[in-house]
């Protein structure tokens, strides 16, 4: 006799989510990827602009780098106000503040205005993540959400692949101004945010408790900085801060050394930084996959190791023409 046990066959893991948890996901990895392309598109301009408005490449590069702190700021802000008005209105907001922002700055006069709208672009890309992952991730299925958690975070490098190809085909035809310019369609995506999105039932019913039992957190951010929690927030914080230092003074000037050193093509230029940004999406989703087999401390040691020996490469590269 065959058992109830014995009858039943695995479900496949792309089926055990339900709809609206799709949609959640795919709403938070449009808003992540299209903040990429928002912020990306920057770092294969900033030559240009420096000619355009006679300033030195360095004062250009202070632009991308207090985008990047502002990135706190607004990731800090979201966080907070997603925990007491939903995940979703906040990434609404998020999409339309960088969206925004970009457009703004395709207008600039002079060169504080770039400065001045970049900078407020990077509150809205930092809000994005953190609203758009908790809507995305924590009703997820347990089976796959280190998968779908790296395929999300990994997403970042097609936006910059977007970015990459954008430059490539248009920069010519519609100059650095215009790239800035295509910034605002990500705000169309607000839409689907809006038709299709639910709140995650579990912030719905933990937001109905918080209310009845009256214990509602007014100062969230102070608690991860007590003593029970403070190695593992010090600790997460030198992490990403590491990440983010190796990441972008690899990458970040990258294209500015193919555009003025080797004084490439568009086309060109844009040629690598499409196939790492390609990678960076693979390698990420890999890892992703990988935790959910190993565990998560080892899917962030193992590629950190492997970093160690990679990075100090790039100090052994030289300029041929």
């Amino acid at each position: 006799m065959t058992t109830v046990a014995e009858g039943l066959q695995p479900i496949p893991w792309w089926k055990e989510p339900t709809k609206e948890q799709w949609l959640a996901w795919s709403a938070a990895w449009l808003g992540w990827t299209l903040d990429a392309f928002d912020f990306t598109i920057f770092l294969l301009i900033m030559l240009p602009i420096s000619q355009e408005f006679n300033v030195p490449l360095t004062a250009v590069t202070a632009v991308f780098t207090l985008t990047l702190w502002m990135r706190l700021v607004g990731a800090t802000a979201s966080g907070w106000l997603a925990d007491r008005i939903g995940r979703k209105k906040p990434l609404m907001i998020s999409i339309a503040w960088y969206s925004i922002c970009n457009f703004i700055a395709g207008f600039s006069p002079a060169f504080w205005f770039l400065f001045l709208f970049r900078a407020l672009l990077g509150i809205g890309m930092g809000a994005e993540w953190p609203c758009g992952a908790a809507l995305a991730m924590e009703t997820w299925p347990i089976r796959s959400r280190g998968f779908m958690a790296g395929v999300l975070q990994a997403s970042w490098g097609l936006g910059a692949l977007l970015s990459s190809a954008a430059y490539g085909l248009l920069y010519t035809s519609i100059g650095w101004r215009g790239l800035l310019m295509i910034g605002v369609l990500p705000a169309l995506s607000i839409v689907y945010v809006r038709r299709y999105v639910q709140e995650p039932p579990v912030w719905v019913e933990n937001r109905r408790l918080q209310r009845t039992l009256q214990r509602e957190v007014h100062v969230p951010l102070l608690k991860i900085f007590t003593r029970g929690m403070l190695y593992n927030t010090v600790t997460a914080c030198w992490w990403m801060a590491s990440a983010f230092v190796v990441g972008y003074s690899i990458g970040g000037l990258f294209p500015t050394y193919l555009q003025k050193d080797l004084q490439l093509s568009p086309g060109l230029v844009a040629l690598p930084i499409m196939l790492q940004s390609l990678v960076f999406f693979l390698s990420g989703s890999l890892w992703g996959w990988l935790a959910d087999r190993v565990g998560r401390r080892w899917a962030i040691i193992i590629p950190a190791l492997l970093t160690i020996p990679v990075a100090p490469l790039y100090l052994l590269t030289a300029i041929t023409q």
